[in-house]
């Protein structure tokens, strides 16, 4: 489970490289600072998944440590990108990681 877990995290990432939302300069220390639910007063949600949630997700595999019991990423993008061009790849991508995860709780 957690190599399928992985997989879906790089595909997730190659995704985001191939739609354009992948950003190559580094994000400031000050957006990583927000409370807010996906940092979004500090960054936008390609920004979050890029900077915070695939190395945190990547770190809590790796060590084994307990995974989200109900984790909904996809309704988020459903809100905020559904508009982009290729929404449905990045849609995709999130729909199998919550139903990955939501398998192994």
């Amino acid at each position: 489970m957690n190599s399928e877990l992985l997989i879906q995290l790089d595909e997730l990432e190659a995704c985001l490289k191939a739609t354009g939302l992948w950003q190559d300069e580094p994000i400031s220390a000050k957006a990583l600072t927000s409370t807010e639910p996906f940092c979004c007063d500090t960054m936008t949600f390609a920004q979050w998944l890029q900077f915070v949630f695939l190395g945190k997700m990547r770190t809590m595999v790796e060590s084994g440590e307990a995974l989200p019991e109900n984790m909904a990423i996809a309704p988020m993008a459903e809100m905020v990108l559904s508009e982009h061009l290729y929404f449905n790849a990045v849609h995709q991508c999130l729909k199998n990681l919550d139903n990955t995860i939501a398998k192994s709780a």
